[in-house]
């Protein structure tokens, strides 16, 4: 299984619809929030399972907050991050995800990509898309792949064209 990981496109898409046309087919598709209006356009980018919650600017959106999720046996957590704080670590996103048995938490909100694995739980973001903040300043993205003995692994990407 191939899913596409993004966040932050801010209603920038260029790098997006390079990306999607760059990484082949995927399985399933994620966007962390701050589409900025327009998660119907995103949606029609791909032809696979989408799956999206809103962010700190997706004022008047009926798209859920957060939302959980299986990828073969592992369960999802879908959040933007900022209610859990996450420009100051990711200490209070870990407690939720171990209270309520969580094996991934994909968040965005910082603009910077990371990849943890704590106490037996990843918290994996996958930067911006279109308005990076770490060293560099590429847009970036994530490609998860579970192989088909369910064994997991993340690579953090970065957008090196226009």
């Amino acid at each position: 299984m191939k899913v596409l990981i993004v966040s932050d496109s801010h209603g920038r898409t260029s790098y997006l619809e390079g990306v999607i046309n760059k990484v082949g087919p995927i399985d399933a598709f994620v966007h962390l929030g701050d589409f900025e209006g327009q998660e119907e356009y995103i949606r029609n980018l791909v032809n696979c399972e989408t799956y999206i919650v809103s962010g700190n600017n997706d004022y008047f959106t009926d798209v859920e907050r957060e939302k959980i999720v299986t990828f073969g046996t592992y369960r999802v957590l879908l959040t933007h991050g900022h209610r859990y704080h996450v420009n100051y670590g990711t200490d209070y996103l870990l407690e939720t995800a171990l209270e309520n048995g969580f094996d991934i938490v994909m968040y965005g909100h910082t603009h910077i990509p990371s990849v943890e694995y704590r106490r037996e739980t990843y918290l994996v973001n996958p930067g911006s898309i279109s308005l990076p903040r770490q060293d560099g300043r590429t847009p970036s993205f994530l490609i998860m792949e579970i192989d088909r003995r369910g064994e997991i692994c993340f690579n953090i990407n970065y957008c090196n064209y226009n």
